[in-house]
């Protein structure tokens, strides 16, 4: 086998380094960047110019997030292949994860030979699922079917986002709240805020709930 390269995108620092030693302990098993956040391993790739093969990275970071960080490398660098490694193991990041071209979703407690079942998964196959990813994908499959149900009856057209967050609205959560919810910024969500109320034509909080509340829109599946 060639050799793989491998990058790790994490802010964590003794989860990195130990990552970094136990990637070194693997024949053929290259560490090529190490960096501590989204945007220190796009300079680092941009500046320096080396092979990635394999991206491990978290999704909690400071300032650029696994989300805005896959989306980057999705659109600039397609040849490298995203490893998601995080605590945040949910349905909801996994599908939006993946739908988004991760090539693969694990939790940090995953034993070591998972890990390097599923590096080595991604580079033999473009991708690796395992069960909790294939578990989440099918539960996906079949919230997106009553979503499509549930939309079609709706008097305005609403995006699968508006939905997302007006479900969020009506569990009591401030924007920062539902961005850190969905990992996005604030000033996203109120963009979203203001389109709903814009849409359906109210002017507080309580008119999206009772909207909801009329249409059955609470507590769809995220």
């Amino acid at each position: 086998m060639d050799e793989i390269k491998i990058a790790i995108v994490d802010d964590q620092n003794l989860f990195r380094q130990s990552l970094a030693m136990l990637i070194h302990s693997v024949e053929n098993f290259c560490l090529v960047a190490e960096c501590a956040g989204g945007q220190a391993f796009i300079d680092s790739l941009e500046n320096t110019r080396y092979e990635v093969n394999i991206a491990i990275i978290d999704m909690d970071m400071p300032g650029m997030n696994g989300i805005e960080l896959n989306d980057f490398l999705q659109k600039h660098h397609p040849a490298i292949k995203v490893i998601v490694l995080t605590v945040h193991a949910t349905e909801t990041l996994i599908t939006q994860m993946v739908n988004a071209g991760a090539a693969a979703y694990l939790a940090k407690n995953c034993d070591k030979d998972e890990l390097i079942a599923t590096i080595e998964g991604v580079i033999k196959n473009g991708f690796y699922f395992n069960n909790d990813v294939k578990k989440a994908l099918q539960s996906g499959e079949k919230q997106r079917a009553i979503l499509n149900k549930t939309v079609s009856r709706l008097p305005i057209k609403l995006t699968r986002r508006e939905i997302q967050v007006l479900n969020l609205i009506c569990k009591d959560m401030n924007n920062a709240e539902i961005a850190d919810k969905l990992y996005l910024s604030p000033r996203t969500i109120e963009g979203h805020r203001n389109a709903l109320m814009n849409k359906i034509g109210c002017q507080t909080t309580a008119g999206l709930v009772l909207f909801a509340i009329k249409y059955q829109l609470i507590d769809p599946v995220l």
